[in-house]
């Protein structure tokens, strides 16, 4: 994650320069050699659990504590108690800890759970649960009776050959137990790092997320997600697909979301920028058909449109093919700009595939919901409290 403006002027303001990575280097350094946390007794089966959430820096908009949030709701609808942590020690949020835990329950909230800015108070839980590769190794030195890590991607593939890949490696070896965000990313944790894993459906928020009757579904618009700064978006593959797709077809439009900055293509184009979570749900209900790739884990971006009526491609991945099927949802390209814009050309082309795609949508929006994903996240959490790690008794 970076930086925003907002918070860089911020610190910059309130004190002097600090180097984030070194000082996130000195005390992630520091828990790798610390001894691991006490191992509490486990609570009576089926009891509530308290569920400490150990979450790194965020900004405003993050899917991936907009997923944690989600999942802490569902989990307090289901009884338990949950409480937030904000592990920050680079100060990426700035120096004012009060203010950041307001953030995060103003900008992903509401919920219950109260939310601290660092671990100074922290007493025990029945599960530790870390939520990034920042947050694994605090979460191992943390007393509970089970502790977990909310898998939401493979980690190490956002990085280059780095320590910020080292680390995210190494936190897969810290004796956490996953639950993930999908069944590939569970077979990555198998295969890759001998670790058992419990899978989740990632939600949809069906109030959200819905067909609009009262906006006029368009014939001539491709929708893509363009996020720049997202690498495995592969958004250089989505404008390439788009300049040759309006070679073919110069009628249709391709509306870009998700980078406030110019595309810098040469083909005709709408940039809406980024696109606030509420607004998008009346783009998804007037455009034709979607685009987004994912070459790690899939996005939500994908089960979204397909939740408001609005057919997509993706790319022809495993995690893609594992969340949707086959024979699912979802039309799927190799990672080829023409193929990519075949996929798009036969969806725009046929009324009959398009109407076949959105029934299997709504489908999906009955299925996958997040307290279904509560669900299974909350037979993680007690499969974390019988996981014994290798050289644990």
């Amino acid at each position: 994650m970076g930086l925003g403006i907002r918070t860089r002027l911020r610190r910059w303001r309130d004190g002097p320069y600090v180097n984030d990575e070194y000082v996130e280097a000195s005390v992630l350094g520091a828990l790798l050699r610390a001894p691991a946390g006490t191992r509490l007794d486990a609570p009576a089966a089926g009891s509530p659990l308290h569920v400490a959430l150990v979450v790194p820096f965020f900004q405003r908009g993050s899917g991936g504590h907009m997923t944690i949030a989600n999942l802490v709701r569902g989990l307090e609808r289901r009884g338990h108690r949950c409480s937030l942590w904000i592990d920050d020690p680079g100060r990426r949020l700035g120096p004012d800890g009060a203010r950041a835990a307001a953030d995060l329950r103003s900008w992903f909230g509401p919920f219950a759970a109260p939310v601290a800015y660092g671990l100074d108070g922290f007493g025990d839980a029945d599960v530790a649960v870390a939520t990034g590769w920042q947050t694994a190794a605090r979460v191992r030195t943390l007393p509970a009776a089970g502790r977990a890590y909310l898998v939401q991607d493979h980690e190490p593939e956002f990085f280059g050959t780095s320590v910020q890949r080292r680390w995210a490696e190494a936190s897969y070896r810290q004796g956490l137990y996953p639950i993930t965000a999908g069944q590939w990313l569970a077979e990555v944790m198998a295969t890759t790092y001998d670790l058992p894993a419990t899978p989740f459906d990632l939600g949809i928020d069906g109030e959200r997320w819905r067909p609009r009757a009262d906006i006029r579904r368009r014939e001539d618009v491709v929708v893509a997600y363009a996020r720049s700064t997202t690498p495995r978006r592969a958004v250089p593959i989505v404008l390439a697909a788009l300049a040759e797709l309006h070679r073919r077809r110069p009628s249709v439009q391709a509306w870009l979301y998700g980078h406030g900055g110019p595309a810098g293509v040469d083909f005709p184009h709408r940039n809406l920028g980024v696109v606030p979570e509420a607004a998008l749900p009346r783009i998804y209900a007037e455009a034709t058909v979607g685009l987004v790739l994912s070459l790690t884990n899939h996005s939500l971006a994908a089960q979204e449109m397909l939740s408001c009526g609005l057919p997509c491609v993706e790319h022809d991945h495993p995690s893609v093919v594992a969340a949707f099927g086959r024979d699912g949802p979802v039309d799927y390209a190799p990672l080829d700009p023409f193929a990519i814009a075949d996929a798009l050309e036969r969806l725009l082309a046929d009324p009959r595939l398009r109407a076949e795609r959105v029934a299997q949508g709504a489908a999906l929006r009955v299925e996958r919901t997040w307290d279904h994903a509560a669900e299974q996240v909350e037979a993680g959490l007690w499969a974390a409290i019988a996981f014994r790690p290798g050289g644990e008794g």
